[in-house]
């Protein structure tokens, strides 16, 4: 028997939803490119569900940014990765940063990755407001 999944919706579900573009601001994509290929695969699904205005399981809230801006923290032999990207600004998703956190004492974002993330969210702001 033969099932048509148009039928069900199943397909014109999956046309329905658009892609928001990707914009890697900064050194985002070349940080990214030098983690372990698991963290990466993991930074690159959490970021395709944001294209799809979904959220990853392990994607949270980034504190003292307001609301949109996400971190994905992957662990990896020991290592911590992280990416922060924000979804709040129009039909794009910003990738604001991505580092390894040295520290191994505490879970805190170090200050001066924060400032990083604040410079480019303000960015990502500008660049979003001038495009519409």
């Amino acid at each position: 028997m033969r099932v048509s999944h148009a039928k069900y919706g199943i397909l014109n579900a999956m046309a329905a939803a658009p892609i928001k573009p990707v914009v890697w601001l900064g050194d985002t994509l070349k940080t990214l490119k030098t983690f372990p290929s698991g963290v990466q695969d993991e930074v690159g699904y959490a970021l395709y569900l944001a294209q799809r205005g979904e959220k990853h399981v392990s994607a949270k809230p980034l504190k003292g940014l307001g609301s949109g801006v996400l971190e994905i923290v992957s662990d990896h032999r020991g290592d911590t990765f992280r990416a922060v990207y924000t979804v709040r600004l129009g039909e794009r998703v910003f990738v604001l940063h991505a580092f390894q956190k040295k520290s191994k004492r505490g879970i805190a974002t170090p200050q001066a990755d924060i400032d990083l993330i604040k410079r480019r969210l303000k960015l990502a702001v500008e660049i979003s407001e001038a495009k519409e």
